[in-house]
């Protein structure tokens, strides 16, 4: 059981990224999972249940799948944050635009989602800036307001970078977006002194 549960949220992550939610019907999973018409009922009461289930483990396994790799290429805690970036740049690269980030992917699709899937969405989002925020604590950036904010500017960075290059089918406007965010970040960790171990700003 606990198997079957695990395949049709497996494969609805799948047919969520590859057409949109609207665009796929739990007949559709059904189908390209294999089971039975009752199977996805039993676990799931509706198509938003599928969905929220999804969202969970996109949750779960935002470590794993996206920072973990990412984090494995660098012990530097500024180029982590960069390295993360990178792997949105090779994703659009190599799937010549057509992919996208999975979760931006729903909540522009999703503007009048239940309350839930709301939720969900925004604390995907808050994970990510979160591994981006400790980066950026590990680079001595010693506020924790301005981690958060840096951390955000990065989400907004990719996000946007992201739905630009597609709508231009080109990688110009998300490298364009990643330097000047690098150059930013730059000034504020130059403006970050070392005093008896603590960083502080300078000034």
């Amino acid at each position: 059981m606990p198997d079957t549960r695990k395949t049709i949220v497996d494969t609805a992550r799948a047919l969520f990224y590859e057409r949109g939610y609207h665009a796929t019907s739990l007949a559709q999973i059904q189908k390209a999972c294999g089971v039975n018409g009752g199977s996805i009922y039993h676990f799931f009461k509706s198509k938003e249940a599928l969905l929220i289930a999804v969202l969970e483990n996109y949750l779960k396994q935002l470590e794993a799948e996206v920072m973990a790799p990412a984090f494995a290429t660098t012990e530097n805690p500024r180029e982590r944050v960069f390295a993360v970036l990178d792997g949105y740049r090779r994703m659009l690269v190599e799937s010549e635009f057509a992919a996208g980030c999975p979760i931006g992917n729903l909540a522009l699709e999703l503007p009048d989602a239940g309350p839930e899937v709301r939720q969900l969405i925004e604390s995907n989002f808050d994970a990510w800036c979160g591994f981006i925020a400790d980066c950026f604590e590990g680079a001595h950036v010693a506020d924790g307001e301005t981690r958060a904010r840096l951390a955000r500017l990065a989400l907004t960075v990719m996000e946007g970078g992201i739905l630009q290059a597609r709508g231009r089918r080109s990688i110009g406007p998300f490298d364009e977006a990643v330097d000047q965010f690098r150059d930013y970040v730059d000034r504020v960790l130059d403006s970050v002194d070392e005093v008896d171990g603590h960083a502080v700003p300078s000034g």
